[in-house]
């Protein structure tokens, strides 16, 4: 199992530069993975400070080596696809091959579209979401392109350079467990970084059993070509507890029910408390 830090872009983290050493202090305290929200304004309230987390991640690219990059998750029914697809390419370049792209279709109640005038019906989000990942995916292959869907039309354009990632980037799909929509969407695409799906303001871990169950309806919705290539489950999300013994029983259960990646939440709060929870390092089970 890999172990991922999970970082907000609000907060003492509305500073690109602040993240950016972060996700330095990150690579050093041993950490797998990187990933950083997306927000355009802080989900908590159009006060918070925010920055962008691409700008955040390419300034982590440059100052570190061997830590794997990525967003959790970037809303793209919010953004056009084509610069989504140039943005990591450019990442994918400057990390020499470790950006990972989560994807959703974000929360319409939150500012960054309540405020902004962006669609927030459920239904129509992923369906834009939907064509912005067949763009995505189609301008990576530095084919001849073109696409005409009902959002987005792309005339003949070829797309270059390619990811530095081949077959391409990989692609983790982020929504609501067991919703049927995300779980499919997830299936089509190179790992999932699904949430159990709970009434607002409810939280549980994942059992065992819950991800034996995701990874079998994964497996068979995967199309046959690609259920011989490795598939990323990536769970956690949340903040260590003060067990951890507990945390890593729960994690070592995990692991062994299939789960790649687990993932700890570092909210903002005091830049030094932040620092601590980072340079402390991950959980690991072995």
């Amino acid at each position: 199992m890999k172990y991922g830090l999970s970082l907000p872009n609000g907060g003492v983290c509305g500073d690109a530069r602040v993240l950016a050493d972060l996700g330095c202090l990150a690579e050093e305290a041993g950490w797998d993975g990187v990933f950083v929200e997306d927000y355009i304004v802080h989900q908590s309230d159009g006060a918070v400070p925010t920055c962008d987390p691409w700008i955040a991640l390419a300034a982590m690219a440059v100052g570190t080596n061997r830590v794997r990059l990525g967003t959790s998750v970037t809303p793209l029914n919010r953004r056009r696809p084509w610069k989504v697809a140039r943005e990591a390419v450019a990442l994918d370049q400057l990390s020499n091959g470790r950006f990972i792209l989560g994807v959703g279709s974000g929360d319409g109640g939150e500012a960054g579209f309540s405020r902004v005038n962006e669609v927030r019906d459920a239904k129509e989000r992923a369906k834009i979401l939907d064509e912005a990942l067949d763009v995505i995916v189609g301008l990576w292959s530095g084919e001849p392109f073109s696409y005409d869907g009902q959002y987005f039309q792309v005339r003949e354009m070829t797309f270059l350079p390619t990811p530095v990632q081949q077959p391409r980037i990989p692609i983790l799909v982020g929504g609501g467990w067991p919703l049927k929509g995300p779980s499919l969407r997830a299936a089509r695409y190179d790992g999932c970084c699904l949430y159990k799906h709970h009434a607002a303001g409810e939280w549980s871990d994942w059992t065992p059993d819950e991800v034996r169950a995701l990874k079998a309806f994964i497996e068979s919705h995967r199309r046959e070509e690609e259920r011989a290539k490795p598939y990323e489950i990536k769970l956690g999300g949340r903040s260590r507890s003060d067990d951890w013994e507990q945390d890593r029983a729960l994690m070592r259960s995990l692991a062994e029910a299939g789960v790649t990646w687990w993932v700890e939440y570092v909210p903002a709060g005091e830049l030094d408390v932040m620092r601590e929870s980072v340079r402390r390092g991950p959980m690991r089970i072995e």
